[in-house]
């Protein structure tokens, strides 16, 4: 899988842990964490380590104006924090937003500087 494919999957990852979460608040149920929880995070966590390693290798080799290592970072932890945080109704709305659009504008600014360059076809995962 190459980088922009990553970042797609990630941008739409994002986007559904919005639904996600206004779902669950119309439920108002707490979900199994053994049952719901953890299986998504796993699938999830490994695609969003795959998704830093070639990011900052991107980074290293192609310099992007725009993208930075510092916000690569950044936005793996703020995944890490908003995928598990979409599960629990009692998740501050505000912080989740805040959180999940910071980490778009990153995921989305990499997705541009990937599609105008085309400089990823060589960064993949196997």
């Amino acid at each position: 899988m190459n980088l922009l494919l990553i970042t797609s999957k990630l941008i739409e990852e994002s986007e559904q842990c919005i639904k996600r979460f206004e779902q669950m608040r119309v439920e108002d149920r707490a979900p199994d964490f053994f049952e719901e929880v953890k299986p998504h995070v796993q699938l999830v966590d490994e695609l969003i380590q795959n998704w830093r390693e070639l990011s900052l290798a991107y980074i290293q080799q192609y310099k992007p104006k725009y993208v930075h290592v510092s916000q690569i970072n950044a936005a793996e932890e703020g995944m890490k924090q908003y995928i598990v945080q979409s599960f629990y109704k009692e998740t501050s709305k505000k912080r989740f937003y805040q959180s999940v659009h910071a980490v778009l504008y990153t995921l989305k600014t990499l997705q541009t500087e990937l599609e105008s360059d085309k400089h990823d076809s060589d960064l993949s995962i196997t």
